[in-house]
């Protein structure tokens, strides 16, 4: 799976937040929900527009965000 196809980020949505292609929906969001416990299939069911890959994809920009980072250990 390659996020790119899924996920966007542009200065006139949603302030330049990463988001699903052709949505409102932040990767923020979904993966705020997971967190929180929601199952994949309560976001699908609250969200019209959510498909199961756009889940997907936005686990593996945060994996590929939190790759990028560097840890400075003081």
């Amino acid at each position: 799976m390659d996020w790119h196809d899924y996920i966007e980020q542009r200065p006139d949505v949603m302030v330049g937040k990463p988001v699903i292609k052709g949505t409102r929906l932040t990767v923020e969001l979904i993966l705020e929900r997971l967190g929180e416990g929601w199952p994949p299939e309560d976001l699908l069911a609250s969200y019209p527009d959510l498909q199961p890959e756009h889940i997907h994809a936005a686990q593996a920009y945060a994996a590929a965000y939190l790759a990028m980072e560097e840890t400075i250990f003081s």
